[in-house]
């Protein structure tokens, strides 16, 4: 997959229960009675996420997403290849944190580069930060998101 290139996912490899969304995400639905065992985060803090994301999408006018895992050896090279897969490589922006090296990048598409600039990503990251340290990681991603919508230049 090239840069910038939209990752597309076939509904047909999906397992039963799952879509593709008009966003471009992947919902999935349990059986009755079954759970994802411990989910790393509570209901409503996924709602408040996802309503950031929204949010903040909305008012800068760049997609962005959020990426929490190991980002490899190379933070940033694994940050652009989660860019990559982002329904809209181009014109969006991803906060990707990996939690166990403590690595916090953010990374965007060629089209928004020049107003999500170095400065913007700094601000969102600082505004990540106090929260991590004191491990609410989903405060400082909306933190992070709600800074960088407002600090953008508008296009």
């Amino acid at each position: 997959m090239a840069s910038g290139d939209i990752a597309h996912v076939d509904p047909a490899s999906l397992p039963m229960g799952s879509a593709v969304t008009p966003s471009g995400r992947v919902s999935s639905a349990l059986w009755p009675g079954t759970g994802f065992g411990t989910p790393p985060f509570a209901r409503d803090e996924l709602i408040l996420l996802d309503d950031t994301l929204k949010e903040t999408s909305d008012v800068a006018e760049i997609r962005f997403s959020v990426f929490i895992g190991d980002l490899g050896s190379d933070a940033v090279a694994g940050a652009r290849a989660a860019l990559e897969q982002a329904p809209e490589p181009y014109n969006g922006a991803v906060l990707a944190v990996s939690p166990n090296t403590r690595d916090v990048v953010v990374v965007s598409g060629k089209d928004v580069a020049g107003r999500l600039n170095d400065r913007v990503a700094e601000l969102g990251v600082s505004a990540a930060l106090s929260a991590f340290k004191q491990g609410r990681l989903v405060d400082g991603l909306v933190s992070a998101l709600r800074v960088m919508a407002t600090a953008v230049s508008r296009p």
